[in-house]
């Protein structure tokens, strides 16, 4: 885990989601899914950086963000539209 001091610990997507697993932050996350959210939540999800192809964020930054990030697991957004509480 990162230090307390020092620069940023910047992670690949796939990366960040084998750490959120073993780090007991989420159950199961694929780096598929990190892209989602991404691009889903721009105003909130940590800064992205391109390095070549891959896609990278701060480790430090994301953590807090998947640990207080409200989830709702089979949500039909197709059916039932987006909840109430999202803008």
């Amino acid at each position: 885990m990162a230090e307390a001091e020092g620069g940023p610990d910047m992670v690949s997507f796939r990366e960040l989601a084998r750490r959120l697993v073993a780090d007991g932050i989420v159950e199961r996350i694929t780096h598929q899914r990190v892209s989602q959210i991404s691009r889903e939540d721009p105003e909130h999800f940590p800064p992205v950086v391109p390095i070549g192809r891959s896609k990278a964020v701060d480790y430090r930054l994301a953590a807090p963000y998947f640990r207080t990030r409200i989830t709702r697991p089979g949500w039909r957004t197709d059916l039932k539209g987006k909840p109430e509480t999202e803008a």
